[in-house]
């Protein structure tokens, strides 16, 4: 038995004891997950347009992130509009960053063979670029997402006399503490991943210059930068679907009253 067999039977076991039901889905949504990332791979390996994928498997993975991590379908819901609406601007981001920075491609550490693979026909670098990107920031946006709809629901469903206002005043308060969890996550990850690269440098003396020049480098910042853009627009936009879902809600309600009434 290898020992990422072990662990993996280690994650089940403390997802399950730790999450019950919602513990077991979560831990299916992560091998879903994994599954789809192996796949996208295999379909770009085969020559199938790397955009056709991407906007394919963006709703899927968002999918199986956020309805099966979820044991509450308006949550969800509301987490995947909120979700699904910013990686579609930060796509947009993504897209136009990445024509500027010009990063796409292995840079010299990936060895001579594999450098020779970026210029293979029929396979476009830049765009497995963006594909890494985007599907990079879907974990954040999605954990920011579900988050804060789950908060101000259940926020909601304690307090049903609250108002819009208020609402969206705690969904601001919610949001400060979802945004300094999820940066900090974010920032480390990046750090803890890039420890061994960063000791490389400065072992082969390199200049801070070629440092921020350098593709490994360039292209994890800047997928850090659009992570932590997209959980800056996710705090926003899902307190405003959830405070406008409750208006309608109430609006709902009013004129079924002037019904029952009349």
């Amino acid at each position: 038995m290898s020992t990422l067999l072990v662990l993996v039977i280690v994650l089940a076991v403390l997802m399950t004891i730790v999450g019950g039901e919602t513990g077991i889905r979560s831990f299916f949504s992560v091998l879903i997950n994994t599954l789809l990332l192996i796949l996208v791979a295999m379909l770009i390996s085969w020559g199938i347009d790397v955009a056709i994928i991407t906007l394919i498997f963006i709703p899927l993975k968002l999918v199986t992130i956020i309805y099966l991590g979820t044991h509450d379908y308006k949550v969800a819901k509301n987490s995947f509009i909120a979700a699904f609406i910013v990686c579609l601007i930060v796509s947009l981001l993504i897209l136009a960053c990445q024509w500027l920075a010009q990063a796409a491609g292995l840079g010299p550490e990936a060895g001579e063979v594999l450098v020779g693979l970026s210029q293979m026909p029929g396979i476009s670098y830049a765009m497995i670029a963006v594909t890494v990107a985007i599907f990079s920031t879907l974990g954040a946006i999605a954990e920011a997402a579900v988050a804060m709809s789950s908060g101000l629901l259940e926020i909601k469903r304690h307090h049903p006399e609250i108002s819009r206002h208020e609402l969206e005043a705690s969904g601001t308060a919610v949001g400060n503490d979802v945004l300094g969890t999820a940066m900090n996550t974010i920032l480390f990850g990046m750090f803890g991943s890039f420890l061994s690269l960063f000791l490389w440098y400065f072992r082969l003396g390199y200049s801070f210059g070629e440092v921020v020049n350098e593709k490994l480098f360039v292209n994890e910042a800047l997928i850090i930068l659009y992570s932590l853009i997209g959980v800056l627009l996710t705090v926003p936009l899902s307190t405003y679907l959830i405070s406008r879902g409750m208006s309608n809600e109430v609006e709902v309600e009013n004129e079924d009253r002037k019904h029952k009434s009349n």
